[in-house]
């Protein structure tokens, strides 16, 4: 497996993913599919030339198998904060070790990242899978919101998580 940061030639295999894990896992994503399947190439061709937002991506033979997005905050007094955001492994690859291996790479550019202290994200409290691995890299529930997604009828709780950068060993 390789991971490496995206660059807008990666763009079209990022949003053949993306648009994938839209559809997989709509409760896991802020966003929806029906939000992003028109605009997400232009949307995500900027994203990949911003100094602030970092995707990489795990290839195996060849193949784009996951993804993560690391964003450091731009206004002055939350520099020391950085997101990270869009993680997704597909389905045949969870549980082998891609999951921790990109999110591990966002807290390595994270440290790298100069004046960023914390590191910040969100989980759909019923993905027990990420919550543990997340929890397993350091990162702490200080919140949980009620509600905090809706798809149909059916509302979905997030778990919000910090990892302080200090503490990380």
């Amino acid at each position: 497996m390789e991971i490496r940061l995206l660059t807008v030639a990666d763009v079209d295999n990022y949003v053949q993913i993306r648009l994938r894990a839209l559809q997989e896992s709509p409760a896991a994503f802020a966003t929806s599919f029906e939000e992003e399947k028109y605009t997400a190439l232009q949307k995500y061709e900027i994203r990949f030339q911003s100094p602030y937002s970092l995707t990489f991506g795990a290839f195996s033979g060849g193949h784009l198998v996951g993804v993560v997005t690391l964003i450091q905050e731009e206004r002055l007094k939350m520099r020391h904060r950085a997101n990270i955001v869009a993680m997704y492994v597909i389905p045949e690859r969870r549980g082998s070790g891609v999951g921790k291996a990109l999110i591990g790479t966002a807290i390595d550019q994270a440290q790298r990242l100069e004046g960023v202290e914390q590191v910040y994200l969100s989980v759909v409290t019923s993905n027990k899978m990420a919550q543990t691995l997340y929890t397993s890299l350091g990162f702490e529930v200080f919140s949980t919101e009620k509600h905090a997604l809706k798809l149909d009828d059916t509302y979905f709780d997030e778990a919000h998580m910090v990892l302080f950068l200090k503490n990380f060993q």
